[in-house]
């Protein structure tokens, strides 16, 4: 039975669909949760049927982060930071690792509440797509009394700014989709009834677009930060080294000076 399964995965159309699969617990991390991710993230890297990856949470939330059973008895054991961080080490880094690597265009359809480790796991997508009831919170610190972890120390200030991201881990405030598209925290803000179709327009685009240069272009963007102009501008003539090797290049090319749209094979 489904809910048995903690990740769903269906394809169609070169879009690898994946759903986080623990509704009546808002989706939170569980190991069989991240463990499942992890795979499947690996998998979707591997495939090449796969040319975009929606990722999206069954019923009401998107992901609520950890699941709070993880630090059942923690708090009061030998060394609990110590027993935290080799759970980060060891379970939830690999699989953000693993969301990071992906080179193919991934989507974050956030259907619900983004909270914690939830909302990094969203940032960590290439393109945010919020349902307007959706909202993100940092609720690591007033909540928790820990730090942003699974990366979203790096992904908020990179990605907002550093007030608007210390702002939010400093508060845990709920940050609204409508207020998140506005602020640049995410791509798009759309009605609740139409999350599903932007997103799968959206990756159908990409499921029909040059993957090799998709990928390229992600990886130009994640190095940018800590580049300065003289290295960013020598990173960008190798990977169009790469992209320019590519049959998918040919075929734009051609299709320009033919005036007709390009017929890309992802290669």
């Amino acid at each position: 039975m489904t809910e048995d399964i903690p990740l769903l995965r269906q394809d169609r159309d070169g879009v690898a669909w994946l759903t986080m699969n623990r509704p009546k617990a808002l989706n939170a991390l569980d190991r069989p949760l991240v463990g499942a991710m992890h795979g499947a993230f690996l998998d979707v890297e591997r495939d090449p049927a796969v040319r975009a990856v929606v990722l999206t949470g069954a019923g009401r939330a998107f992901n609520a982060g950890a699941d709070m059973s993880l630090l059942d008895g923690i708090a009061g054991a030998d060394d609990p930071g110590g027993r935290v961080a080799t759970a980060m080490e060891t379970s939830f880094n690999p699989m953000m690792r693993a969301l990071f690597a992906i080179s193919k265009p991934v989507i974050a359809a956030v259907n619900g509440p983004a909270a914690g480790g939830g909302a990094s796991i969203a940032l960590a997508c290439d393109i945010v797509v919020a349902a307007r009831s959706a909202y993100f919170q940092l609720t690591f610190g007033p909540n928790l009394g820990i730090v942003p972890d699974i990366g979203g120390s790096w992904l908020f200030p990179n990605t907002a700014g550093r007030a608007r991201g210390l702002g939010a881990a400093l508060t845990a405030d709920r940050i609204s989709a409508p207020d998140a598209a506005a602020g640049g925290l995410i791509w798009l803000c759309v009605p609740d009834d139409l999350l599903a179709d932007k997103a799968g327009e959206l990756a159908g685009r990409f499921a029909k677009g040059p993957t090799v240069a998709y990928g390229l272009i992600k990886e130009a963007f994640r190095r940018s930060p800590t580049a300065d102009l003289d290295e960013q501008l020598a990173l960008e003539a190798r990977l169009q080294r790469r992209a320019g090797a590519t049959n998918d290049f040919a075929e734009g090319v051609s299709a320009f000076l033919e005036g007709r749209q390009p017929a890309y094979r992802g290669r």
